[in-house]
């Protein structure tokens, strides 16, 4: 199309036809050729294509050659900061126009677009592409190495790489909740792992950490994860769904235990059920504090234990959540980072940044980033457990505010 292009609506049609055609039979790498001709087509200029790397520091392009760009400082990362278009002038008379590139609730990288002018057409042209991006990212990075090896800064521990492959992606949502994840050391993860999956009317989400910090440990949580799924896939209540890991650890693993949270919430309710099992309590976070206690319950045992513990059953706990209520999980590895005196990092610390967030109205999967960085980063402190946090928040049907961008 170039600058005298088609503009007829059939024309867009048969475009939009054929790079979805093509999006299905591309290699990852293919993809960003294919939408610089889709583009050309369109009468748009340059695009280029940046993935955010396994720890969320960097955005990477798919394209040899292109410098990476931080996350925290750069244009395009407050674009997928905030999940906003930005645009930004790049040379006399051209601009760029930074998308976010988003599976559903989950954050993948983001797209820039040269133009030289901007309208609602090319506007809509440039989301349309984006969109097609992000289906064909998510359609290939299953079975790619491709994207993992963009998003990668450094070898992966064996360990890692074997809880990795059954992580699901770090945030799913919908319009009325949204839970996300982090877990680190991104590369030399052992024993933690979360696990949440979304249908019509329930959030499923689990956070696990097994003993030890070894090939085992990673074991121990993989089969743990799988008793998990094959439970809930069949119909399983929580009380079945703790009992079949139990059944699994003790008959593969039965040297190997499991702490962990197991979690279901009721979408159009609020209803927040949950069985701890040899874990630290979640924490509520509402209308911008911590209250206190307020999901602490009695003690069980790890999984896979039980029976060495207690002859009490399994136990099932249950609380309405208010909307706007914020869940937050966490393996101790979080609050037993060590400072350079010796001391815990703490509860204080974690819980005190995402009632900040919360407040500026934060996106919740841009609060965790933070605030795993913050622990990181921080030059009296030293990670020496895996360290994963998972948070749930809940708004019920049409009282959810419009985000705040920025």
């Amino acid at each position: 199309m170039g600058k005298d292009a088609d503009e007829s609506p059939d024309c867009g049609e048969r475009l939009l036809e054929d790079l979805l055609a093509q999006a299905h039979t591309a290699t990852p790498m293919d993809l960003p050729a294919l939408v610089n001709r889709c583009a050309e087509a369109f009468g748009l200029g340059e695009v280029v294509i940046y993935l955010a790397d396994l720890q969320q520091r960097r955005l990477v392009s798919l394209t040899e050659g292109l410098s990476t760009l931080d996350i925290d400082t750069s244009i395009a990362g407050w674009c997928y900061r905030t999940v906003s278009l930005r645009m930004e002038d790049v040379e006399t008379g051209v601009l760029c126009v930074w998308l976010p590139v988003v599976d559903g609730s989950e954050r993948l990288g983001v797209l820039g677009v040269r133009t030289r002018s901007v309208d609602a057409e090319r506007l809509r042209r440039c989301r349309m592409l984006t969109q097609v991006v992000a289906m064909a990212i998510t359609s290939k990075r299953a079975y790619s190495d491709s994207f993992a090896r963009k998003a990668r800064a450094e070898r992966m521990q064996l360990p890692a790489e074997m809880l990795r492959a059954f992580l699901p992606p770090r945030t799913i949502g919908n319009t009325h909740v949204v839970s996300t994840a982090v877990l680190e050391p991104a590369y030399e993860i052992g024993g933690d792992a979360f696990d949440h999956s979304l249908t019509q009317s329930t959030l499923h989400a689990a956070i696990l950490d097994a003993m030890g910090h070894d090939l085992a440990s990673g074991l121990t949580t993989s089969v743990a994860l799988a008793g998990c799924r094959n439970a809930r896939r069949a119909g399983a209540g929580l009380l079945d769904l703790v009992g079949t890991i139990d059944q699994a650890l003790a008959q593969w693993l039965p040297d190997k235990f499991c702490t962990g949270i197991l979690t279901q919430l009721d979408l159009a309710t609020g209803m927040f059920s949950w069985c701890n099992c040899g874990h630290p309590p979640p924490v509520l976070i509402r209308d911008g504090r911590v209250v206190e206690g307020a999901l602490e319950r009695s003690a069980q045992p790890p999984m896979g234990l039980p029976a060495r513990f207690s002859d009490e059953p399994r136990a099932v706990h249950e609380m309405t959540l208010e909307p706007g209520d914020r869940v937050l999980l966490y393996t101790d590895g979080v609050t037993e980072a060590r400072t350079a005196g010796g001391g815990e990092f703490g509860m204080d610390r974690f819980t005190d940044s995402i009632i900040l967030a919360t407040a500026a109205g934060e996106l919740a999967a841009e609060t965790l980033r933070r605030l795993i960085h913050s622990i990181l980063d921080s030059e009296d402190s030293d990670l020496r457990d895996d360290a994963t946090l998972l948070l749930i928040e809940w708004w019920a049907p049409e009282t959810k505010p419009a985000p705040r961008r920025g």
